[in-house]
């Protein structure tokens, strides 16, 4: 009966202490990239602030044709550029690895603490999610084709 009643009481210390620990923060810094694979085009960039504030742009052109590569490129980067500064700030649920939308289950962007890597998950029409790597940087580059 002992034995009982210290499992009942460890496990509500356990659960109590999990219901009151603070969730993980955000990590806060800037990030940007590109991808191009198979006709389709995005440039990314993202903020996080302290707060737990996101800021994600990631303008897309899909069906490129080679031939409109480098002018798509110059475009979708300008696209960025221009409309960073009326981007909305967004709050997602964050279990320290995973970014979700509130209450949702589709991955938005990935954390990896250990290598301070962020990925952004971009979802274009039925596709599955476009995984695109994002470099740190310190301040943002009129050119998020760099590598």
């Amino acid at each position: 009966m002992r034995v009982l009643a210290a499992t009942l009481i460890s496990t509500f210390c356990l659960v109590s202490l999990f219901a009151c620990s603070k969730p993980p923060q955000p990590p806060a810094g800037r990030w940007e990239g590109a991808y191009e694979s198979n006709g389709t085009m995005v440039v990314a960039r993202l903020e996080i602030m302290p707060n737990g504030s996101i800021y994600v742009s990631a303008p897309d052109a899909e069906n490129v044709a080679a031939a409109d590569g480098p002018a798509l490129r110059r475009r979708l980067a300008q696209q960025l550029a221009d409309r960073w500064g009326a981007v909305e700030p967004r709050k997602m649920d964050f279990d320290g690895h995973i970014f979700r939308k509130p209450g949702g289950i589709a991955p938005q962007m990935e954390w990896d603490s250990g290598s301070k890597r962020m990925t952004l998950v971009v979802y274009l029409g039925m596709r599955p999610g476009i995984r695109i790597p994002l470099r740190a940087v310190s301040d943002f580059d009129p050119d998020p084709w760099k590598s």
